[in-house]
């Protein structure tokens, strides 16, 4: 053999180094610095809903924000009041920016939300309180409003929170204009034009207390049952997962998740905050970090769940206050974006199993 073609005989014969074998049963990635980088180790989305204002005005905001998340969720910019305050007259000034910083800083996004009883603008309520928009036409309207929303943003949309919140605490169908109107069709309407105006978007049907209410899931989970009977494409359950400490943690929420990944759905958790009675302890914040925890790990031990996104990061910008008299401090940093111990409680995650 000729001693060139000996030495690199010699060189393909030696056995890969142990930094380049894979790693065994024992070996463990080194701690994330960061939320962008825990997502990446333990292969989920982690997201926030995002402020605009606070985005295009807030430079420790808008850092922290790209530094921690790759995916996020407009939390008011995309709502019909936003986007069309008055008929036919679009406003789609936040929402293109949300989506301008998501191309920047490499953040998939989820649209939120396409048809909700609440954030109508005051034109289609009163148009439909005073009868002045019969249902055909309101029929119309809602599949205007849908089609155009979602063509605009095709292709750079990752989910849509198609229908939000349309079941109530006792299971039964919310009474809105949509199933007043409509009757309980509108649903399946609503995802088919969505999909029809952007085929590759994942489509999701959104809820709160579906962590634990009963009523609330045996009926979100026949709406899903009969739409799939009907070939209606729909992709995805959203969990909201607004939670409270002073409530025990909804233990049976892996199962839940498992109940609708079993119908084929993906699982994500959309909204997550876990908001306290004031004032704030240390006690009360081991606490929030624990369910802070357990919500990331309950999402992981579900292999369908592929998201997990929280209503907001830092206090000083949290909806809870505004809503839950004597509430607050319910997200992951307090009003001087310092991480509490729920941020490093998420930090300590492990993989899936």
């Amino acid at each position: 053999m000729k001693p060139l073609i000996l030495a690199l005989a010699l060189v393909l014969a030696v056995p890969a180094s142990p930094a380049s074998a894979h790693p065994g049963p024992g070996h463990h990635p080194r701690p994330a610095k960061d939320l962008r980088q825990l997502s990446q180790q333990l292969h989920i989305k982690i997201g926030s809903a995002v402020d605009i204002a606070s985005l295009r005005d807030e430079p420790m905001y808008r850092k922290t924000l790209n530094r921690e998340f790759n995916h996020v969720t407009a939390e008011n910019a995309m709502k019909w009041e936003s986007v069309e305050p008055e008929r036919g007259v679009y406003t789609w000034d936040d929402a293109d920016a949300l989506v301008e910083n998501a191309r920047r800083n490499h953040q998939q996004i989820r649209g939120h939300t396409l048809l909700w009883h609440n954030q109508l603008p005051a034109w289609l309520t009163s148009g439909v309180e005073d009868g002045s928009i019969d249902a055909t036409e309101l029929r119309e309207i809602l599949r205007d409003h849908i089609t155009t929303q979602v063509r605009r943003y095709k292709g750079k949309i990752r989910a849509w929170d198609v229908v939000n919140e349309v079941v109530e605490e006792d299971g039964s169908m919310r009474q809105s204009i949509w199933l007043t109107h409509l009757g309980p069709g509108y649903i399946a309407d609503a995802f088919r034009w969505a999909h029809k105006a952007d085929p590759h978007a994942k489509l999701f049907i959104n809820d709160y207390n579906l962590e634990w209410n009963a009523p609330k899931i045996e009926t979100t989970l026949n709406i899903v049952k009969d739409l799939k009977a009907e070939r209606v494409p729909i992709h995805g359950i959203g969990f909201q997962g607004h939670l409270g400490i002073q409530y025990d943690y909804p233990g049976d929420w892996a199962n839940v998740m498992q109940r609708f990944a079993d119908l084929g759905l993906e699982v994500a958790v959309t909204e997550l905050d876990v908001r306290m009675v004031l004032p704030v302890t240390p006690e009360k914040l081991a606490t929030q970090a624990d369910y802070y925890r357990r919500a990331l790990t309950d999402c992981l031990s579900v292999r369908a769940c592929r998201e997990l996104t929280v209503w907001g990061f830092t206090d000083l910008h949290s909806w809870v206050p505004g809503w839950f008299d004597g509430e607050g401090a319910a997200t992951l940093m307090d009003e001087n974006y310092a991480p509490k111990p729920a941020y490093k409680a998420l930090l300590s995650v492990k993989g899936r199993k």
